[in-house]
């Protein structure tokens, strides 16, 4: 996927993408939990990268308290003015436009200038969208530094003895969502590839780890790791 395409295919659906995000049976648990795995205390400063329509950021401003910083950072403008308007009620929750990739970090999340300290990073939903992604799992580490946590929350096949009917439908949601939708046919398995990109990036933090909590959720379909950095 080109990040054209992503802008548009985003850009077009957000408003649904928006009412999955935070309305789908177990995935606002789910975003709870992947707040709590950054280990953050009040005061704290915490990055999601590929933070879309910001269901997950009120949850890390619950953890950082009104002393601490939220910066959220997503490429598709029409997703991150939602995001805008779901935290406007926080002063230290910051949305800014940018690449996961080549994030726009390292300002003062007040000023905009100088450099900020980050506490932890938080990837959702993200990895499987980039060309790289235990690149970018260690451009994220670099940022954040020793005793630092990076964690990702990612769909992928489940390994659950009921994997059957659960995987046939998690399948039918990566080729719905693989634009353009409108195909019939993809060139290879798209959900398969998305398996390589998510084990790839989780397999690339726990070795930068000292310590590493792995999870699953949804029906086994969601992989959570967390890892302080050594």
């Amino acid at each position: 996927m080109t990040a054209d395409t992503a802008q548009e295919f985003y850009g077009r659906w957000e408003r649904l993408y928006d009412l999955i995000a935070r309305r789908t049976p177990g995935i606002p648990a789910l975003r709870r939990r992947g707040a709590l795995a950054c280990r953050l205390e009040p005061g704290d400063t915490v990055v999601e990268m590929g933070c879309g329509t910001g269901a997950n950021l009120p949850y890390l401003r619950e953890q950082v308290g009104p002393d601490g910083t939220v910066v959220g950072i997503d490429f598709t403008g029409p997703v991150l003015e939602r995001a805008r308007t779901h935290t406007a009620e926080y002063d230290n929750v910051h949305v800014v436009r940018g690449d996961a990739t080549q994030p726009p970090i390292g300002f003062d999340a007040d000023t905009m200038d100088g450099r900020a300290d980050i506490d932890a990073i938080l990837a959702t939903f993200v990895v499987g969208m980039l060309a790289d992604p235990p690149g970018a799992v260690d451009d994220w580490c670099e940022l954040v530094g020793p005793d630092g946590h990076v964690v990702l929350a990612n769909a992928a096949l489940s390994d659950e003895w009921y994997a059957l009917p659960v995987n046939a439908v998690f399948r039918a949601v990566v080729v719905l969502s693989t634009p353009p939708t409108t195909k019939l046919r993809y060139e290879g398995q798209p959900h398969r590839r998305l398996d390589e990109k998510i084990a790839g990036a989780h397999s690339r933090l726990r070795e930068r780890s000292s310590a590493v909590a792995d999870e699953t959720h949804v029906f086994g379909v969601v992989r959570l790791t967390g890892g302080r950095l050594e």
